[in-house]
C-alpha cells in the first residue's frame, strides 16, 4: 500500500466544517434510505444463506477487500476528492456526475464491502470521516461477507479517531463478525489499547456491561482475550470499566484467574486477584485454579494462590483434591498441612465425621 498522500489519495482539508455543509447535506436526503444498499444486500441475501456467504470465503483474510476490490486505491483517492463537497459548490456538478457520486455511495460490492469499508481499508481517514458524517446508523453498521462492520475495521487497523467517530454517530459495538468478536474483542485480542478506550469513552455503561459478557464461539469475553495475551493495560482498563471478573468461558468455565494459571504468569495472577478474582471459583469439571497450579507443578502461583486463601480440599468432579494431583512433587507439598494421618488410606484432613 502506497504511503504517500498523492498515491493514496487522501484528501487535504484545513476547514473541517466543510464535511457538514449543504452539499453533504444533499447527499444524506439521497442516501437517507440507502436503497442501493438495500437492493444489493436484499438480493444477495435471497440467493445465498449466511453459511453459503461464509464457505465462499476464501482463507483468513482479515478484510475481503485487500487485493481483491475492483475498487482501487488510485480509483478510491479520485472518488474521495471528487466527493470533497465542500469546496465545489452543488450548482457546479453535472446531474450525470452526481448521479455518478450517488451510485458509488450506495454499492456494496461482492465481497459485502461499503465505500466506507473500503476507505477504511485504505486508511483513507479524512474521507472515512466524510463517509461516517454522511452516511445514517444503519449504514454504518452494514456487515460484509466476513461480517465485519467499518468499526471492526477500525479497530483491527488500529485507527482510534475513526472509533470514535463511529461510535459518536451511534454504530453499533455489539455485532459480532464471523469470529464472533465484536470490535471489543477485536482490540482486546490485538492489543489495541487507544481503540478499546475509544470504546469505553463513548458506549454508555450499560451497553459496555453487555459487550464485555459477550463470548465469541470459542467461548471467549473481552477479559478472557486480555489475559490470554498478557495485556494487563488492557485487563486493568476491563475491570475499571466494570468487567465480571469471575465470569467463565463457554466451553471449560475457566474464569480470567484460570487462564492466568494456566499461563504460568504469577504478576497477572496476583493483578486478578488483588482485583477481587474468586480464588476458589471451578470450572465445569470442578477444578479451581489451584488444581490447575498444582497439576502444572507451578509452585509459584500454587504458593500465591494458597496465601491468598485457596480452599486445598476442594474436590474436582474426578474427587481428587489440589493436594492428591501434588504427585510426590516436594515443594507443592510444603504448602499444604501436615496430612500422614489417614483413614482407609485417606487423610483425615478434610473429611467429615
Amino acid at each position: 500500500m502506497a504511503n504517500s498522500d498523492e498515491e493514496k489519495g487522501k484528501v487535504d482539508h484545513s476547514d473541517d466544517e466543510g464535511r457538514n455543509d449543504s452539499d453533504l447535506g444533499s447527499f444524506r436526503s439521497l442516501n437517507r434510505d440507502y436503497q442501493g444498499f438495500k437492493t444489493t444486500k436484499e438480493s444477495r441475501d435471497g440467493d445465498e444463506t449466511n453459511d453459503d456467504k461464509l464457505d465462499s470465503v476464501a482463507g483468513e483474510r482479515w478484510d475481503s477487500a485487500y487485493g481483491s476490490s475492483s475498487l482501487t486505491i488510485d480509483s478510491l483517492g479520485e472518488f474521495s476528492q471528487r466527493c470533497s463537497l465542500s469546496e465545489q459548490p452543488a450548482d457546479e456538478r453535472t446531474e450525470s456526475h452526481s448521479e455518478q457520486e450517488v451510485n458509488l455511495l450506495s454499492t456494496i460490492t461482492e465481497d459485502g464491502d461499503t465505500i466506507l469499508h473500503l476507505a477504511i481499508i485504505h486508511e483513507e481517514e479524512e474521507f472515512s470521516r466524510q463517509l461516517i458524517e454522511l452516511f445514517p446508523k444503519e449504514v454504518l453498521d452494514i456487515q460484509n461477507n466476513l461480517y465485519q462492520t467499518p468499526l471492526h475495521l477500525a479497530t483491527y487497523l488500529d485507527l482510534p479517531e475513526l472509533v470514535g467517530r463511529l461510535l459518536q454517530n451511534q454504530a453499533s459495538l455489539d455485532l459480532q463478525d464471523q469470529e464472533g468478536n465484536t470490535p471489543l474483542h477485536l482490540a482486546c485480542n490485538q492489543g489495541r489499547a487507544n481503540c478499546a478506550s475509544k470504546m469505553t469513552v463513548h458506549t454508555p455503561t450499560q451497553q459496555l456491561t453487555a459487550v464485555m459478557e459477550l463470548q465469541n464461539w470459542r467461548g471467549l469475553t473481552c477479559l478472557h482475550l486480555a489475559t490470554l495475551r498478557r495485556n494487563q493495560r488492557m485487563v486493568k482498563l476491563l475491570i475499571k470499566e466494570g468487567a465480571n471478573l469471575n465470569v467463565q468461558d463457554g466451553t471449560s468455565g475457566k474464569t480470567a484467574l484460570h487462564v492466568a494459571v494456566e499461563l504460568h504468569d504469577v504478576s497477572l495472577a496476583k493483578l486478578l486477584l488483588n482485583k477481587g478474582a474468586n480464588v476458589d471459583a471451578a470450572m465445569f469439571n470442578g477444578c479451581t485454579p489451584l488444581h490447575l497450579a498444582v497439576g502444572r507443578r507451578d509452585a509459584a502461583i500454587a504458593l500465591l494462590l494458597c496465601q491468598s486463601g485457596a480452599d486445598q480440599m476442594l474436590r474436582n468432579m474426578e474427587d481428587e483434591t489440589a493436594l492428591d494431583l501434588a504427585d510426590g512433587n516436594d515443594d507443592i507439598l510444603a504448602l499444604f498441612p501436615f496430612d500422614d494421618i489417614q483413614i482407609s488410606g485417606r487423610s483425615i484432613i478434610g473429611m467429615k465425621f
